[in-house]
């Protein structure tokens, strides 16, 4: 067995890129963002891309899973081309729907979204022109899931910081030869994803094997290559965690909904978005842990939820010395330019939010177990509660004015706490009794 220090430095150096990649990722989001806003009309080019997102992300969402499907069931030839094709086969018929609702579900989006006729044409060609990106997107995923399975997470990170350079330098193209919004966007994520996506092909090794757990043996290892997963136990895997990242992304656009009604709603949504995305560096980081159990495996469990303790310690007093020291006001103020009203609600918020990485790290430690034992109608049903939860706070609150950027706050961490004690529940729950 290995050493409880090697096993610690083998976890670390398997989790740190991925924690870095999760950065990288937030960080290309922020600059499109920024060079939208320098772009001519941008008020409207920045709505018309949220609202677009907005839908895309339920759709992306989708397939946040698919490295972890990847990882668990492509263990051979056979199973490699299974699950290839089972993913890009659920990607295209995701990209074809994008494709559909930009086409024929306009009038649903327009009520949904309230959206005005000024924005219309410019939101419905950011989706159309994004659907590709879709497909695009689950091949990534695949092959991420592979590369994890290897071991290979560096490559993980230096793939996604090639990805954000080429981004940039095609955004700065589009923008320098004013390109428009929807070509200069969308030309520079596809170029990025193509790259990406060809690079990562080039950087799998043939034949390699998966890592194997420390009580893995040798033969239960090579009979598992061997296995072909039926499209029946695929489906099984990842239908409920197609509804898990469904279900998360609707959280917070639940919390807003409810929220928007209030006499200042809009500055404390402005408020919650500057905390949130603040705290989703973090939560990116915290998220990895899904990679974790997946890749190593549920033995030596007390030296993985040591490691797991370090990693939440660590992330919580990062928030902590940011959310409850001069350097909070400092970011969101001078680095973001936050009016002071809006920095005073974003940092109320922000500090409640500094929670938020050690519940999800626990919430993950039970998404691992979960994963690995192919039982992952427990997550469906903790991110299904999740969203009631939080819905029904808000709506409880939001009548009574007490629905501030703190208690919004703490109605998003009662969510989570409610999804990570179901996942708990069901988890803990011996085989034999789970459905």
């Amino acid at each position: 067995m290995t050493a409880p220090r090697t096993a610690q430095a083998r976890y670390w150096a398997f989790y740190w890129p991925l924690a870095l990649t999760g950065a990288v990722t937030v960080l290309g989001t922020q600059i499109q963002n920024g060079v939208l806003a320098r772009m001519e009309d941008a008020a409207a080019a920045l709505a018309a891309y949220a609202v677009a997102q907005a839908v895309l992300s339920l759709f992306n969402a989708a397939q946040a899973f698919a490295p972890q499907l990847t990882t668990r069931f492509a263990q051979g030839p056979g199973a490699t081309a299974r699950v290839r094709g089972f993913i890009l086969g659920i990607s295209a018929a995701l990209a074809g729907l994008v494709a559909l609702l930009a086409t024929f579900g306009k009038p649903l989006i327009i009520a949904s979204f309230s959206l005005s006729p000024a924005l219309q044409a410019q939101t419905f060609a950011f989706l159309l022109a994004l659907a590709p990106l879709v497909w695009l997107n689950g091949l990534r995923f695949y092959l991420i899931g592979r590369l994890i399975q290897q071991a290979r997470t560096g490559r993980v990170t230096v793939l996604n910081g090639v990805h954000l350079t080429v981004l940039i330098l095609a955004l700065a193209a589009g923008l320098a030869l004013h390109l428009g919004p929807v070509p200069t966007l969308v030309g520079a994520q596809a170029l990025a994803g193509l790259v990406h996506a060809a690079l990562a092909i080039g950087a799998l090794r043939p034949g390699a094997p998966k890592v194997e757990s420390e009580a893995e043996s040798e033969a239960e290892s090579e009979a598992e290559s061997e296995a072909v997963p039926s499209y029946q136990r695929l489906r099984a895997f990842f239908g409920p965690v197609v509804l898990t990242g469904i279900m998360f992304a609707l959280s917070r656009p639940i919390l807003y909904a409810a929220i928007g009604g209030t006499g200042d709603g809009i500055l404390t949504i402005a408020a919650l978005r500057i905390a949130f995305d603040f705290t989703f560096f973090f939560q990116q980081a915290a998220n990895q842990f899904r990679h974790f159990f997946v890749t190593f495996g549920l033995d030596a469990m007390a030296e993985k939820r040591r490691f797991m303790v370090r990693v939440a310690l660590g992330l919580t007093l990062a928030m902590a010395g940011t959310a409850f020291t001069p350097l909070g006001p400092l970011l969101i103020a001078q680095g973001i330019g936050a009016e002071p009203e809006v920095t005073d609600r974003a940092l109320a918020a922000l500090q409640v939010m500094t929670l938020l990485p050690l519940l999800i790290i626990v919430r993950n430690l039970f998404h691992g177990i979960l994963m690995v034992e192919e039982r992952t109608g427990g997550m469906a049903l903790g991110s299904v509660l999740r969203v009631l939860a939080i819905a029904g706070l808000a709506q409880g609150l939001a009548p009574a004015g007490l629905l501030t950027p703190s208690t919004a706050a703490w109605t998003l961490l009662a969510g989570f706490a409610t999804e990570t004690a179901v996942v708990a529940y069901r988890a803990l729950r011996p085989r034999a009794l789970a459905p």
